[in-house]
């Protein structure tokens, strides 16, 4: 005899599958969790790590903001473009910072005080950068000062010459002239004679211009006369036919 009994097959139900997927699921978020919190941790002692080179930081230089961030990755910022954060082990401390040609990784270690001593260089190398800012800005400002006081010294050292040439001059002006010789006995006086030669000189009178209505009326005349002249012409040329008509 043969056997025609069917296989049993498992019970599936929706419901049991979803809370299967949901058990999966947080079991992922706490790893996720505990992975956060131990980088979290991690990054704290780093930050207490740091504690005396940032205690050494002038409070009025204001690049420097130090602060953990939360988040699916956490960062201990340096500054703005810098930070630390765990690499894809959850072991390896990963300096970085931002430039214009994309991200550069300045550190790369599992070892916490390599990281601190990268972090402390980053952080002295902004320090002396700044100091070169401000005494470069110092250097600038020392040198327009001195230009202006060499460019006033000059200006006075130029007004005291002014003032040197004019009272030569002035001196000069004051000064007695020498007396002029006298002209000698046989020698003609030239100013007298020019002097006698002026007065001998009648004066010249311009002759007055005519005035400007006498040719106005003389052209009126001639321009009557021609009238007349060229009346009498037509008169003389068309005779007969007038003679005609007034017969």
């Amino acid at each position: 005899m043969t056997d025609h009994t069917e296989p049993k097959t498992p019970d599936r139900r929706l419901s049991d599958i979803v809370r299967d997927v949901k058990i999966s699921a947080a079991d992922r978020t706490d790893v996720v969790v505990d992975m956060r919190d131990a980088d979290r941790a991690r990054l704290e002692l780093l930050a207490q790590e740091l504690e005396p080179v940032i205690a050494d930081i002038d409070p009025s230089d204001d690049r420097f903001d130090f602060g953990l961030s939360t988040g699916l990755q956490p960062r201990l910022w340096v500054d703005a473009v810098a930070h630390v954060h765990m690499g894809h082990d959850r072991r390896v401390y990963r300096f970085v910072r931002d430039t214009r040609l994309g991200r550069k990784v300045v550190s790369d270690t599992a070892d916490m005080a390599a990281t601190a001593d990268a972090v402390a260089r980053y952080i002295a190398e902004r320090v002396i950068e700044r100091e070169r800012i401000l005494a470069g800005d110092f250097e600038a400002m020392r040198e327009r000062g001195e230009a202006g006081d060499s460019a006033s010294g000059t200006e006075q050292a130029g007004h005291a010459g002014s003032g040197s040439a004019s009272g030569g001059a002035a001196r000069h002006a004051d000064s007695p002239r020498p007396a002029e010789k006298p002209a000698a006995a046989g020698e003609p006086v030239r100013s007298a004679e020019a002097g006698s030669s002026a007065k001998s000189q009648p004066e010249t009178i311009a002759p007055k211009r005519e005035s400007s209505g006498g040719g106005f009326a003389l052209g009126v005349s001639w321009f009557i006369l021609g009238c007349v002249a060229g009346a009498a012409a037509l008169v003389g040329a068309f005779w007969d036919r007038l003679s005609a008509l007034m017969s």
